[in-house]
Formats: structure tokens, sequence, C-alpha cells
């Protein structure tokens, strides 16, 4: 199979066959973000991807779960994503799963019976990074939409009976903004409801854009005791129902998880040991900072 490095997947598609769908993010310009900064967006010809998907059916016919790569297959045309959603059915008869990353831009570009129809050719949970649920933010980081949008659109998706995965940035609204960003974001989440929830932690990388802000000053960098203290308020305020929650993820100080509400109490005593020094915590040289 044709892959354009680097190739990026969620943690927990670690067992998941990738085909990259698309190539690069098609927003691209957020500022934390260094993923795709090397790659121009484009959606990859269809019948590359038949051909790949009939070849990896004969060679591994047992194939239970797929991720489409790379930042936003969602936004691919969706005859294109549907013609491949039925390419992965009919090449592997034990396929339970289907996923891929997402924007709230690409989820808003789709009309709800779009949506739909992707969910009833087999698509079943999309990824998206909400990172804050903090306007100002938002806009600092060039997300390209605001808290609300966000919303709207992961709801949207979620009502095309697609699954979610959300995922939060701990650090991004930096020091000075650390309260705010965690309080909107627990109430950005708590309108969402998601199905999965990922925090992980932004860590300075050279080729984002952040990273040279920081270095002009004009960003704070959060320690780890900062960001410990940001979760415990994330965590604190999040009023969710039946919400699979993981801070397990390399760039967290703190591994942690749980389902939300039922474990709320038992994560929160967790954030409590850690800040009083209790618990110890990963390593900075074991998250890649």
């Amino acid at each position: 199979m044709r892959y354009e490095e680097p190739v990026f997947r969620p943690p927990s598609e670690a067992d998941s066959l990738i085909f990259q769908a698309t190539v690069g993010c098609s927003h691209n310009r957020c500022t934390f973000c260094a993923m795709y900064r090397d790659k121009r967006f484009e959606v990859r010809p269809l019948d590359e991807m038949l051909d790949e998907i009939a070849e990896a059916g004969r060679l591994w016919p047992e194939t239970a779960r797929v991720f489409l790569a790379d930042g936003d297959a969602l936004a691919a045309p969706t005859e294109h994503l549907m013609e491949i959603l039925r390419a992965l059915s009919a090449a592997f008869p034990k396929l339970r799963r289907v996923s891929l990353y997402a924007t709230p831009l690409n989820l808003l570009s789709k009309v709800p019976e779009e949506l739909r129809a992707l969910a009833g050719a087999g698509l079943t949970l999309f990824y998206v990074g909400l990172e804050s649920g903090s306007d100002a933010v938002l806009r600092r980081v060039a997300k390209g939409v605001d808290a609300a949008t966000a919303v709207e659109a992961i709801r949207r998706g979620q009502g095309a009976g697609l699954r979610s995965s959300v995922m939060v940035l701990l650090g991004l609204g930096g020091s000075e903004g650390s309260e705010e960003h965690a309080l909107a974001t627990a109430r950005a989440v708590n309108a969402i409801q998601p199905h999965y929830l990922s925090v992980l932690a932004w860590f300075p990388v050279p080729q984002a854009p952040l990273f040279r802000q920081m270095a002009a000053g004009k960003f704070s960098l959060s320690g780890d005791l900062a960001l410990i203290r940001e979760l415990g308020m994330l965590v604190g305020a999040l009023e969710l129902k039946d919400t699979v929650f993981r801070a397990n993820h390399a760039s967290n100080p703190l591994p942690i998880g749980g389902r939300l509400s039922r474990d709320t109490l038992k994560i929160l005593s967790a954030i409590r040991a850690a800040e009083r020094g209790s618990l110890p915590l990963r390593p900075a040289y074991l998250r890649g900072v």
C-alpha cells in the first residue's frame, strides 16, 4: 500500500489497517500543530484506493477495523467516501469499524443526509479536535471555528448516527488563560456529550507556529503541575452521562482514564494526589519534551 509519510493515527487505532484516503490536512493552519506542515492536501485518486483495498482484502481478509488517514479524510467528497466504504465492506467480511479524522469544518460541509449515508455505508466513528471551548483560545490558535460552531458540527455528526471521539489540549490557553480554557472547554464538552473524550497536553514542536510565538515571549508554556491543576478544573466541571475518558496519551504528565461520570470521583482523587506529589508524574523525556 502507498503511504506518504509521516502518517498519524489515534492511539486507539494501533490494531487497525490504515488506508491513506487523503494526504495532509485541508485546514493546516492551526498554530499548535506541525503534523502536516510539509504536505499539500489532496484527495487520493479513487482507482488507487480501490486497488489498494482489493489487494489488502486478499492479504488480510480477517481485518475487523480500518482507519482512514490523513488529517481529515472526511474532507473528501461524500460519493468518493461512499465508494471507499462500499469497497471496504466487500473486501473485509468481518469489518466492524471504520473511523477517520475530521474537523468541525468537514462536518459542517456535509448536510445531515450525507453524514447519515456515510454511517449507513459503514463509517462508524470520527475523531475531531475541539482543542478548547474558549473562543479567545480558538482564535489565537487559528482553529477556523468558534466553540459554538464546533459544538454544532460535532453534534451534527452524532445526530447522523456516528460515534464521536473529541480531543482537547491541556495548556493551550497558556499559563495566564488556564482557568478560562479549562472551564470553557468543559462547557463545550458538556454540550456535546461525546462517546469518547481524549485529553492531550500541548508540548513544543519547533515546526509549529505556536513554538515560535513561545520563543518570542508571546505564549507562556504551562509546567507539569499547572497542567495537572488544569486537568482537575476540567474534570471537575464536566457533567457527562456516559463518556469514555482518556488522558493517557504520551503527552500527558499524568496518565489516567475511566468512564464519566461513573469514575469522576476516582479520577479527581488521583489528580489531587498528583498535585500533592504523592502520585508520580510521567517523566518529560518519555513525553517527547
